[in-house]
C-alpha cells in the first residue's frame, strides 16, 4: 500500500483559521487562540475573503472546498512551497468547488458570492493565508511541528514493527483498518467507496482538530486529517512540588514525554536549544526516569515507570 504520513504547514494554517474564527474549538490551544485573536481579527479586516470563507471552508459536512489548502505532495513541505502550490490552482477548479459548496449552504451576501465566484479569489485566499502564517502561525510553528513530528515518528514506528492497523488503531473510534487493505471511516455526512488505486492514501495528524476530515476530490491526492496525539501536553504545567523537586525545565520535559520525543522536538516544544535540553535529558537519563531508544539517526525518549510514578505523584 503507499499510504504515507506526512505534515501540511497550510492545512494547518487553515486549521488554526478555523479555531481563531471560532469555528472549531479551540481546546488544548485555548490559551494560544486568546493570545492571536485580536491579531486575526486585524488580519479580517484587511483580507475580507476571510470573513467569505467560513461559506466554504471550515463547516462540519459537506459545504467545503479544498482548493484553499490541498493535500502536500512530500512528508514534510515548508510552507512556502505549499503556497505555490495553491497560487497555481486553475481558476475552473476553484469555482467547481465554490459552486459544490455554496450549493449545500443558504444563500450568502451578494458580496460574497461575487467575491468568491470572481476571477481574484485564488489570489486573495493566498494573500490571505499567506498574511495567516506570517503574522500569526509562523511564530509557534515550530512548537506545533514537533507536536506532529512526535506523532508520527510514533506511528511510523507502530507501522514498521506491527503494520497498518496498529498505525491506525487509535486514530478516532470512527476510523478502522481491514487486514484486506480497506479503510473504514465513519461519516455522519457521507456515505460511498473511494478505490485508491494504488496511489495510496496521506495520512495528515493536526493540532488543531479533533475529528476526522477527509479529502475525496479527484483533483487532489485522497487525504485523511486526523488529531495529533500529544497537543495537551504542548504546553505543560508541571506540578508544583516536582518542579520545586527536579526543577521546573526537567518537570516540564517528564511531562512532555507523556508521548516519546526526540531532542530536537522536545527543544521545539520547550522553546530551549539543543544544548539545554540534552543536558536536562541527561540527567533525567542518569536519575533513571527516561530511557531513550535509537530510532534511525534520532534517540526516542519515552519515561520509564519510575518516571511515571514521579509524574502521576
Amino acid at each position: 500500500m503507499a499510504s504515507r504520513f506526512a505534515i501540511s504547514p497550510l492545512i494547518e494554517t487553515m486549521h488554526s483559521e478555523w479555531v481563531l474564527a471560532g469555528r472549531y474549538p479551540a481546546g488544548a490551544n485555548g490559551p494560544w487562540a486568546a493570545r492571536w485573536r485580536e491579531t486575526y481579527h486585524a488580519l479580517v479586516q484587511e483580507h475580507p475573503v476571510l470573513r467569505a470563507a467560513a461559506t466554504i471552508s471550515g463547516n462540519k459536512g459537506d459545504a467545503n472546498v479544498d482548493f484553499i489548502a490541498p493535500p502536500p505532495t512530500a512528508v514534510d513541505v515548508p510552507f512556502e512551497t505549499e503556497l505555490v502550490a495553491m497560487r497555481a490552482t486553475p481558476l475552473e477548479t476553484a469555482h467547481g468547488e465554490i459552486r459544490r459548496a455554496l450549493a449545500g449552504r443558504p444563500p450568502v451576501v451578494d458580496w460574497i458570492r461575487e467575491l468568491l465566484l470572481g476571477p481574484e479569489v485564488v489570489r486573495l485566499f493566498a494573500a490571505a493565508y499567506e498574511a495567516l502564517w506570517r503574522e500569526i502561525l509562523s511564530h509557534d510553528w515550530p512548537r506545533f511541528r514537533a507536536v506532529l513530528q512526535r506523532d508520527v515518528a510514533q506511528r511510523a514506528g507502530r507501522l514498521a514493527a506491527y503494520g497498518w492497523q496498529a498505525a491506525l488503531e487509535d486514530l478516532r473510534p470512527n476510523v478502522r483498518w481491514h487486514r484486506s487493505g480497506r479503510i473504514e471511516v465513519k461519516l455522519s455526512t457521507r456515505v460511498g467507496t473511494h478505490r485508491l488505486d494504488g496511489k495510496g492514501l496521506l495520512f495528515l495528524p493536526s493540532a488543531f482538530m479533533s475529528t476526522i476530515g477527509c479529502y475525496l476530490e479527484d483533483a487532489w491526492p485522497y487525504a485523511l486529517v486526523y488529531p495529533a496525539r500529544g497537543v495537551a501536553a504542548a504546553l505543560p504545567t508541571p506540578d508544583a512540588d516536582l518542579a520545586a523537586l527536579i526543577g521546573r525545565s526537567r518537570a516540564r520535559i517528564l511531562a512532555e514525554l507523556a508521548e516519546p520525543a526526540t531532542t530536537t522536538q522536545l527543544a521545539a516544544l520547550l522553546g530551549q536549544s539543543l544544548g539545554t535540553t540534552g543536558g536536562h535529558l541527561a540527567a533525567l537519563r542518569r536519575t533513571g526516569v527516561i530511557a531513550g531508544t535509537r530510532v534511525g539517526r534520532s534517540v526516542l525518549y519515552a519515561r520509564t515507570s519510575l518516571g511515571e510514578a514521579l509524574i502521576n505523584g
